[in-house]
């Protein structure tokens, strides 16, 4: 074997190795992935280590509804992403910080809570979140297997 077909061989490989890369990024980034859960905030509608399928596509076109289920980065904490519910959109009325206040949710920003009211950090401890906090919409659970499910209105 040539040193010419060594290197024709070594560079068509690398050639397919960057492309698969490339198309493999931008699906992630641009499409969809996959997220495990951490945590008891989406109790019982999610439970810790359960994988689900995620879509970035609605986010960006903020297309995004009220019962939706999101993965946003953390308001108070941008290196941790949370997976909480959308309760409110731009204009609606929520309770607020305080029992027995309600506030106007504001333009380009959403109201997130975790289904576990009683233990869940969420719009209720930090306010409003700015839509483009918003990563991805959960589309279904994937695993445990036998809880595969559509969480998708």
């Amino acid at each position: 074997m040539s040193l010419r077909n060594i290197f024709g061989s070594s560079s068509e490989l690398f050639r397919f190795v960057l492309q698969t890369a490339c198309i493999t990024h931008c699906t992630w980034e641009f499409v969809g992935d996959f997220v495990m859960c951490s945590g008891p905030s989406m109790e019982p509608t999610l439970e810790t280590n359960n994988i689900l399928l995620t879509e970035h596509i609605t986010p960006r076109f903020q297309r995004l509804c009220k019962g939706d289920i999101v993965i946003a980065k953390c308001p108070r904490n941008p290196k941790q992403y949370v997976c909480k519910r959308i309760t409110g959109l731009p204009g609606d009325r929520v309770r607020g910080h305080f029992p027995g206040r309600s506030q106007v949710v504001p333009k380009g920003h959403v109201w997130l809570e975790g289904d576990n009211s009683n233990n869940s950090a969420d719009s209720r401890v930090y306010g409003a979140v700015p839509q483009g906090l918003i990563r991805s919409r959960v589309v279904c659970r994937i695993w445990p297997l036998n809880k595969i499910s559509s969480l998708s209105e």
